[in-house]
């Protein structure tokens, strides 16, 4: 059939013929009113092969404009890969890396839904989006604790909110470093406290679905930012160790799973007979840990408080006795009777025992002693808690 560019054909009665039912003209949109933006696409069409505006010209003309031709390429291959595949790929990147969906699904368009070179997009993205998190104010986070019959090594890792603090890779993260700070050569010193510079350069093996290969700790570090997308901190640790016939306990409060905790308590009991039996050792060294993180004491004992300490809460306590107008004979006593109150609250050895009392720590040890027929001691002891001197301000 022949094309008029000049417009579309009219049509005659020959040519149209209503259709009929029971012998009546069915109900139609007219013929002629259908056919028009049909015939005008053809007509347009007409007129561009008349002009000779192929493929190439097209191609000529995109390259002339300001149009992104990766983009649109972008677009083209995204609408190449059905929308089921496009679901599935995000979900698998998202569970290799727990990154944002928003960052997993840009990655993939970017990287034409390659999952492979998407996963490691998301990384380089994830050391300058970590870097730019860097200054922010990390107070949650986990304890976690690795020890052997010698020695214990608590270590603290930061982040942002408590939600984050829950996620598993965080967990695996904070657990290796406990182990790798264990396992690093012994300071030779029985309390060694450390802060990040004493791990971030040493590398640490990490086999986890998300979170694997040799790396440096610092690296890891940064990768876990990226992945829960706050800022992820290594801050501090410490190790505690003991050279004689003893053990070294530990309690940890607020546990996700065993080895992690909010706040952690330490101790370390000595038996002098060689012979003495440890386990008993053990279960009374885990409720005094126990006790130090309820009780938060700050001396082991009153010899070890310092003279400066004990002079300025002598201060304090004179002052407020003063107030009472009583003789000064009565004033002194008042004085010493609440210096006796503030050893309780602050040296370990006079606290009060939480689990029963009616005695004190020196007493449960006293108790521990004849138990294994030889005299036990305390040698150190450390608490440690999430965030704390930390200003979130």
């Amino acid at each position: 059939m022949g094309f008029n560019p000049t417009g579309p054909r009219k049509l005659g009665p020959s040519t149209y013929k209503p259709a009929l039912r029971d012998g009546k003209p069915k109900t139609l949109v007219s013929l002629t009113s259908a056919r028009k933006p049909m015939i005008g696409l053809l007509f347009r069409a007409q007129q561009h092969a008349a002009r000779g505006y192929s493929y190439s010209a097209f191609q000529a003309h995109l390259s002339s404009s300001n149009v992104d031709q990766s983009a649109t390429l972008l677009r083209r291959f995204s609408s190449e890969v059905p929308a089921s595949e496009q679901m599935n790929l995000i979900k698998q990147l998202r569970e290799r890396t727990s990154a944002p969906i928003k960052d997993v699904k840009s990655s993939l368009v970017s990287c034409n839904w390659d999952i492979d070179a998407a996963q490691k997009d998301l990384r380089k993205r994830g050391v300058v989006l970590a870097a730019k998190k860097s200054s922010r104010t990390a107070a949650e986070g986990l304890l976690a604790i690795a020890q052997d019959e010698k020695r214990a090594a608590v270590v603290e890792l930061n982040c942002e909110t408590d939600f984050v603090a829950r996620n598993d890779v965080f967990q695996y993260l904070a657990s290796s470093l406990a182990k790798l700070a264990l396992s690093a050569r012994d300071p030779g010193e029985l309390v060694f406290p450390f802060g990040p510079d004493y791990l971030e350069n040493l590398n640490v093996n990490l086999d986890h679905p998300k979170l694997s290969g040799e790396t440096t700790v610092q690296s890891a570090v940064t990768e876990v930012a990226a992945m829960v997308g706050e800022n992820v901190k290594f801050r501090r640790g410490f190790i505690m160790s003991t050279t004689a016939h003893g053990v070294v306990c530990s309690y940890m409060h607020t546990c996700p799973q065993p080895g992690l905790g909010r706040l952690a308590g330490l101790i370390t009991l000595e038996a002098e007979d060689s012979n003495a039996p440890l386990d008993a050792l053990q279960r009374v060294g885990k409720s005094i840990a126990m006790h130090i993180v309820a009780t938060k004491p700050l001396f082991l004992s009153k010899e070890l408080v310092s003279a400066s300490a004990v002079e300025n809460e002598r201060d304090i306590l004179r002052t407020q006795a003063e107030s009472s107008g009583k003789s000064q004979m009565a004033m002194e006593k008042m004085v010493e009777g609440r210096l006796r109150k503030y050893f309780e609250e602050v040296v370990l050895l006079e606290q009060k025992y939480v689990v029963n009392d009616s005695t004190n720590i020196k007493s449960v040890l006293n108790d521990l002693s004849k138990e294994v027929g030889s005299k036990v001691t305390l040698g150190n002891f450390a608490r440690m808690e999430v965030g704390e001197g930390v200003s979130k301000a």
